[in-house]
């Protein structure tokens, strides 16, 4: 039986490569997205020409009721959850200063509770069977932090601390946990970026290039994989060195 990989917010950028490239990789893909129907349906129909089976859950991460019935109907569709990728995310740039109580709680909300939510609704099938592969998108400012980003930067330390904390507590139940970082990536994320800020990432790279969302999704694929049975709790940054 093909195993099942539930990822949010795959509609697009990273979502979305992951999970073209776990559709590739043989995965039934659960497509999580909170707005966006068309690109949501538009990625189905593409898997599904491919091959893949494929279908998608709308449902708002932060939103405890909403994410857990995904969790479960995509349990009841495909059978069980194998993989869960928690990349669902949002970014603001903005002084410190500036941050009103209200934006700080929706970046947590987002990028931290959302993992909280859709880990606690995955997790009772996967203790109950002993097995499977949680890996939460963080980023590299969760590792050093930025300037203008800070409660982007604290949501995404918390991510780092959220997983290690749960590597070693599911360790015994030989469920590995991880966490990737991604550095820039071309995403929509960074499209507020100028055409100068880009040039000035990309000279600060020591790859001397941005990433792609594919550079992330194979990464993804590989901590799923049984290849990496025995890395949990670690965080591993594709970045093209911009943070050593």
């Amino acid at each position: 039986m093909p195993k099942t990989v539930f990822i949010t917010g795959a509609s697009r950028g990273i979502g979305r490569a992951a999970a073209c490239a776990f559709a590739q990789a043989g995965y039934q893909v659960a497509v999580n997205y909170r707005q966006n129907h068309r690109l949501a349906q538009e990625l189905i129909e593409q898997l599904s020409a491919q091959g893949a089976r494929a279908t998608r859950f709308c449902a708002d991460v932060s939103n405890s009721a909403q994410i857990t019935a995904a969790i479960e109907n995509a349990t009841q569709e495909f059978g069980q959850i194998d993989v869960l990728i928690n990349n669902a995310a949002i970014a603001q740039q903005q002084l410190f200063s500036d941050i009103t109580p209200e934006q700080w709680r929706q970046m947590f909300a987002v990028n931290i509770d959302g993992i909280f939510y859709t880990c606690q609704a995955v997790l009772p099938q996967m203790l109950h069977r002993k097995a499977g592969k949680i890996i939460n998108l963080s980023s590299i400012w969760g590792m050093v932090g930025a300037s203008c980003e800070v409660a982007y930067s604290a949501s995404k330390a918390a991510v780092i601390g959220l997983t290690k904390a749960l590597a070693k507590e599911l360790g015994p139940s030989h469920i590995q946990v991880n966490c990737v970082a991604p550095g820039v990536i071309e995403t929509e994320m960074n499209c507020n970026l100028t055409a100068e800020d880009l040039a000035a990432l990309r000279e600060e790279t020591p790859l001397e290039t941005l990433g792609k969302p594919e550079d992330v999704a194979n990464l993804l694929v590989f901590l799923a994989s049984a290849q990496a049975d025995f890395i949990t709790g670690q965080v591993i940054s594709p970045n093209g060195g911009f943070v050593i």
